[in-house]
């Protein structure tokens, strides 16, 4: 029998099911879970202290594998679709049977933590896994628990992860082998056939994402962090757009990295740590990353290292693009304790163009706003996401995080209409994706430029630049930045053939029309008529 640590026999597995464990090992610390992870061949430790660890066939999200439950004559509220899949309470009991029996005679980590800084909304979890580090992971991930709370806690959502257990679709419902399955009316989620930790921090995100807006608050897919003034800055975007490394600035506390809450009274981190894309990382353009990413006790998911020296190659992506790093959000210097801030001053909305239409910064009007919120464009790179081809592909996710809204998404954007124009948000689309031609044939846009783009749109260096009207978006693109090329900031004139960028941008104006013709129904005019489609 494993040890047992901080454990709340009024709320133990057995509440769960889980019974005749080999072993249960409780709220172990860093340290324990390392250890843990190493005596079982799970990770390797290398030269900086960090647990490497290979997630195997899936190194990024299984989209098409999520699943929400649906009751017959309830949960009309979903919003049912390709993004929200739905499975029967039937197979759900067979699925939790499956991962119920699964367990027994296996070990099981336990992590008893919570989601959502701001007391009057913290969730309370539990995330039970067979993998030491992927409660290391959590712990990492999630708020921790004082010691002292630990025997009083009781969980209201529980994630339990099977990760090598795999589904059988013909009998299960499910579309593979791998399952990602969010029961809401019994608070618990299933998920199996995969051992990419991604699947458990962003099931979190999606309970939050059904839970906090029919309380009022806007959960958002965005980072945070904030000026030496107090003043608050959000960055919206997709994996690989620089949500993480824009917001972590030198000059600027972080607040939180990925996942967040707009209440009555500000924002607030949703979680406690960071999940970092980790391929090329370069100190002198990313130093913060850089030195969390060295920390002990960081996880490195899919990142190569030298069996012999134990030294990592952050160029080598063999494994996948997606590699990705896992720390508490403490590692960053300067970050805010509390995990909350004020009111948001500014907002960005982060695309990785790969098609090299889009400006790389333009200040938006409300109506704009709302508009590119709901677009939420991108383009994805092979990685990310696990069936995606070598070629990006333009995305368009609602709200910057369709994969994890289970509402409406009118819900979400008139949560956001309200706020920014409550407390006079200014917001910002700025392309950190390609220039001079698409992926390619152009190149990413120089990280300096982006950040000095941003820092100036902080700093109030642009509110006196005149904003000229770009062609085919209407967007308004100031006519001069500190600090970086003033061809840069016009797209047509970074590419070789003017003719081949008038072709794309047409092209995309196309695809940003198609898209929100889904939207058009339930947005105000003005709404539908601040996209490029319309002019």
């Amino acid at each position: 029998m494993g040890s047992i640590f901080g454990t709340n026999s009024e709320y133990g597995l057995e509440n769960h099911g889980l019974t005749n464990l080999n072993g249960q090992y409780w709220n172990l610390s860093p340290a324990s879970l390392i250890e843990e992870s190493l005596a079982r061949r799970e990770s390797s430790i290398v030269d900086t202290g960090s647990v490497v660890v290979a997630t195997g066939q899936h190194t990024g999200r299984s989209a098409n594998d999520k699943f929400l439950v649906r009751y017959p004559g309830e949960d009309e509220d979903i919003w049912w679709g390709e993004v929200n899949r739905d499975i029967s309470p039937e197979n759900f009991e067979r699925l939790r049977t499956k991962v119920l029996s699964y367990y027994q005679g296996r070990d099981a980590f336990v992590l008893d933590a919570a989601a959502g800084a701001n007391p009057e909304y913290q969730l309370p979890i539990r995330i039970v896994t067979e993998y030491a580090w992927h409660s290391l992971f959590a712990r990492h991930l999630f708020i921790n628990i004082p010691p002292d709370r630990l025997a009083t806690h009781k969980p209201e959502f529980t994630v339990i992860n099977a990760a090598r257990m795999m589904a059988d679709p013909a009998r299960d419902g499910t579309r593979s082998g791998t399952f990602i399955v969010l029961n809401l009316k019994e608070k618990l989620v299933l998920i199996g056939g995969t051992s990419y930790a991604g699947e458990i921090k962003k099931s979190i995100f999606t309970v939050m994402n059904y839970l906090l807006p029919l309380q009022g608050v806007l959960t958002m897919h965005c980072s945070a962090n904030e000026g030496a003034e107090g003043d608050v800055a959000l960055f919206f975007g997709l994996s690989g757009t620089g949500k993480t490394t824009l917001s972590s600035d030198p000059d600027r506390r972080l607040i939180g990295d990925d996942e967040h809450g707009w209440g009555d009274d500000g924002i607030f981190n949703i979680e406690g740590g960071c999940y970092a894309k980790a391929i090329r990382l370069r100190e002198e353009l990313e130093p913060v990353i850089w030195q969390a990413t060295r920390r002990f006790g960081t996880v490195l998911e899919n990142v190569v290292f030298d069996p012999v020296t134990r030294a990592i190659d952050f160029d080598d992506a063999s494994l996948t693009e997606n590699t990705r790093s896992a720390y508490p959000v403490d590692y960053i210097p300067g970050v805010v304790p509390s995990g909350r801030g004020t009111h948001p001053t500014n907002i960005f909305f982060l695309t990785a163009d790969a098609f090299g239409v889009i400006p790389p910064i333009s200040r938006l009007t409300p109506e704009q706003a709302m508009y590119y919120f709901l677009s939420g464009y991108t383009s994805k790179l092979a990685g990310t996401e696990k069936g995606l081809g070598s070629e990006p592909q333009a995305t368009f996710s609602t709200c910057f995080g369709a994969p994890f809204l289970p509402l409406q998404p009118q819900v979400y954007a008139e949560l956001l209409g309200q706020k920014i124009a409550q407390h006079e948000t200014r917001v910002w689309l700025i392309n950190t994706g390609w220039s001079g031609g698409p992926y390619g044939v152009g190149h990413r846009i120089h990280l300096p430029y982006t950040r000095a783009m941003v820092s100036s749109a902080l700093n109030g260096r642009l509110e006196n630049i005149p904003l000229r009207t770009e062609e085919y978006f209407g967007l308004s693109v100031p006519e001069a930045v500190p600090d970086v090329p003033s061809e840069v900031l016009e797209p047509i004139k970074t590419w070789n053939d003017p003719e081949a960028y008038r072709e794309q941008a047409q092209a995309m104006v196309r695809r940003f029309g198609d898209n929100f013709s889904s939207f058009s129904s339930y947005v105000p005019a003005e709404v539908s008529a601040a996209g490029p489609n319309h002019r």
